[in-house]
């Protein structure tokens, strides 16, 4: 029992050194998909700007190099592969599987480093090209591809 003690205690500890060399992003949502969010749903919106949120985080630690930064990003447009539950209330002749469309994101931003300097990151989009892309059977698949490629890009430096 006292080794799971200590190897607990060192686990905090070690995350709490990591959380101290955490970087920060705020994902606002920008105007036009403000307007859209009526359509998409509110709590639809929200859930995919706080998922982006987790995917630059995430890439950004794995990566390293960006600590005490602060990530501002504004998620622009999203949009959904397959309908989303508020679009299937306000239209119910769309099929929840049947129904697949073209999906992606764009995205906007800048990074505060830790020493106060700013590094602008630009619009930055990714959309499928057509139907035959569609590859996944989730309402966001493209949308979270393109997470995904915009925080490999802001990680790796690619995009700043």
């Amino acid at each position: 029992m006292l080794k799971f003690t200590f190897l607990a205690s060192l686990t905090a500890a070690a995350a709490l050194a990591g959380a101290a060399q955490a970087q920060t992003v705020n994902v606002q949502i920008g105007g036009e998909l403000r307007r859209d969010a009526l359509e998409l749903g509110e709590r639809d919106v929200q859930k995919q700007a706080d998922r982006l949120g987790e995917v630059v985080h995430r890439a950004l630690v794995r990566q390293g190099g960006f600590e005490g930064a602060t990530v501002n990003l504004e998620l622009l447009d999203v949009r959904p592969n397959r309908p989303t539950f508020q679009q299937l209330v306000d239209r119910p002749g769309l099929d929840a599987h049947r129904s697949v469309s073209i999906g992606g994101a764009e995205i906007r931003g800048e990074i505060v480093m830790a020493d106060g300097s700013v590094r602008p990151i630009g619009r930055w989009d990714w959309y499928s090209h057509s139907i035959a892309e569609v590859r996944g059977f989730t309402t966001w698949q493209d949308a979270e591809r393109a997470y995904s490629r915009f925080a490999a890009g802001v990680a790796s430096g690619r995009l700043l």
